[in-house]
């Protein structure tokens, strides 16, 4: 491998790490508009098994904003990113697959003083399906792989004697 295709594996890398960063910021800030910008037009997401819905990067977006409006405060932190890169065109690095784990506390506003406290948390796995467009990396597909989910405790119940 020449010294100029590693400079530009470097590139294309740091390059799909930013298009999972924006992801990430974009769903924690319920920005929508950058969300849908990162999918290729015919891009789409799954979120099924963590209880949501399957289909284009619009669709979801919608979804997504009226399902997290019960958490405001969403930090999602991916980490463990593995990046395959593929051939289309019969030109290599033209796709990418990235598989990330995921951690993603979510709560409710702050009250107080005091910061939020995250009221559900739960951990998974991306699978971020990419394309090299003109416009640069996008998404053209994302499936979530919820692995667990941590609920609020409950007070227990009193005991009646």
């Amino acid at each position: 491998m020449t010294q100029r295709v590693e400079l530009a594996t470097v590139r294309d890398r740091l390059a799909v790490d930013e298009v999972v960063t924006e992801y990430a910021v974009a769903v924690d800030d319920g920005d929508w508009e950058t969300y849908r910008g990162l999918f290729t037009s015919d891009g789409r997401a799954d979120y099924r098994s963590a209880g949501g819905i399957e289909g284009d990067a619009g669709k979801v977006a919608a979804w997504l904003a009226e399902s997290l409006r019960a958490f405001p405060v969403r930090q999602h932190l991916i980490v463990n990113r593995r990046v395959r890169w593929g051939v289309r065109e019969q030109d290599t690095g033209d796709t990418a697959r990235v598989q990330a784990d995921y951690v993603n506390p979510m709560g409710a506003a702050a009250g107080g003083d005091g910061p939020a406290v995250p009221d559900f948390v739960c951990g998974g796995r991306y699978s971020f399906g990419m394309l090299r467009t003109d416009e640069g990396w996008r998404l053209n597909e994302v499936i979530v792989c919820e692995k667990w989910r941590r609920l609020p405790a409950r007070p227990a119940a009193p005991v009646v004697h």
